[in-house]
């Protein structure tokens, strides 16, 4: 394992480097050195690693996120809140719901696998939006007009939505009596209980950080266990009640900001060095479950319901930001944010296989192959059209 792990980490560092020097992400790099690495091409990852390879995911995400919080400020929140409510579900809605129509006339499936289809690839990957926007954060690229901290607040409350259907379809598939409805309201319940246990969390963290005063590095190491924490009490409660662990997670930070922001930026800086190597760990591993045979097995069909999706989701999130204030480019810039999808799909994709529904091998092979193509072009495209379309204040 232990030998996996460096292997990892130089072959992360080394294609970053590389696909630096060719001024294309270096997340890009990372995601194909995960795929040669991984099982399916080279296999040089230990099985162990692979088999704990979604804990390892859970805890970068949750230091990016942390991220998150720590730079979203709260006159930007209050300007963007509303809109991202919107943004967090109406372009999920619009490509779920077209890739759910289109899918059987490309494939032998039923109409409820193509619902389940189209949760599976409708999801965002924060794993590849926040850390771009935060980067514009720093870079004061959009900010007077807050889209990085639109974007970022949007992109989870995008992956929770998408997570509630997902589940629910997959219960009436399987012959559950689930109202979806009920199910419908889970959500709002869910981030709002989400948020609720971050910020008491994140004002009990900064009582502690005040009285006892222990040094920066500390306090980053003590935030980010205290969030995997929560993410461990989404699990534990599931049954009882639902919480969004990663809205949580993302309030810790705003909390902790609000009421020092000069102890937040102490903590942001050594949440910034951590991050060097949980990016590789995120972005390798990733890599490592994407099965470039299934998603080939996909095929011309496969890239064209995705595709279609996206120009779906495109539609949704341009009718999201009617009357933000924004002008055509930059509407276009959170239309190109919102192309990439990695975690979420890398996540369920291959769920519907393992509970034996019909069309699973379909599904899996399709989530796949949207890993492929949009992580490196949304990425790409990030970069490039952020640059040129965002006001830099």
């Amino acid at each position: 394992m232990a030998i996996s792990l460096a292997l990892i980490i130089i072959l992360g560092l080394l294609s970053d480097y590389l696909f630096r020097k060719i001024r294309l992400p270096g997340i890009i790099g990372m995601l194909f050195a995960g795929i040669l690495a991984g099982p399916y091409v080279l296999d040089l990852i230990d099985p162990t690693v692979i088999k704990v390879s979604s804990d390892f995911r859970m805890i970068a995400l949750v230091v990016i996120l942390l991220r998150a919080g720590f730079a979203t400020k709260r006159e930007t929140l209050n300007r963007v809140g509303k809109r991202a409510l919107l943004t967090g579900f109406v372009p999920a809605v619009f490509e779920g719901a077209f890739v759910a129509f289109i899918a059987p006339f490309f494939f032998q499936v039923s109409l409820i696998e193509a619902a389940i289809l189209g949760s599976v690839v409708a999801a965002v990957s924060p794993a590849v939006v926040v850390p771009s926007m935060i980067k514009f954060i720093e870079d004061n690229r959009g900010t007077k007009k807050g889209i990085p901290t639109l974007l970022l607040a949007s992109s989870s409350l995008d992956n929770v939505f998408v997570i509630v259907i997902f589940s629910a379809l997959i219960g009436m598939y399987e012959g559950e009596s689930t109202n979806i409805l009920m199910k419908l309201l889970d959500i709002p319940v869910s981030i709002s209980l989400g948020i609720a246990a971050g910020i008491v969390t994140g004002f009990a963290l900064y009582k502690v950080f005040e009285r006892y005063e222990p040094r920066a590095t500390k306090k980053g190491m003590i935030v980010i266990g205290t969030a995997i924490l929560l993410t461990w009490l989404e699990k534990a409660v599931k049954p009882f009640v639902s919480i969004s662990a990663l809205s949580g997670v993302i309030a810790i930070g705003f909390i902790i900001l609000e009421k020092s922001e000069p102890m937040a930026h102490k903590i942001s800086q050594k949440l910034g060095k951590i991050w060097v190597f949980a990016e590789i760990l995120l972005f390798v591993l990733v890599g490592t479950q994407v099965n470039i045979h299934v998603a080939l097995d996909a095929g011309l069909a496969g890239a064209a319901v995705i595709f279609s999706g996206l120009m779906a989701r495109s539609a949704g999130t341009y009718l999201s930001l009617i009357k933000t204030g924004m002008n055509f480019r930059e509407k276009l810039f959170c239309m190109v944010a919102y192309i990439p999808k990695a975690t979420v799909q890398a996540a369920i994709g291959a769920v519907p296989l393992s509970i034996g529904i019909k069309s699973g091998e379909i599904i899996l092979a399709v989530a796949v192959l949207s890993i492929l193509f949009t992580a490196p072009i949304g990425a790409i495209a990030m970069g490039i059209t952020g640059e040129k379309f965002l006001d830099k204040g």
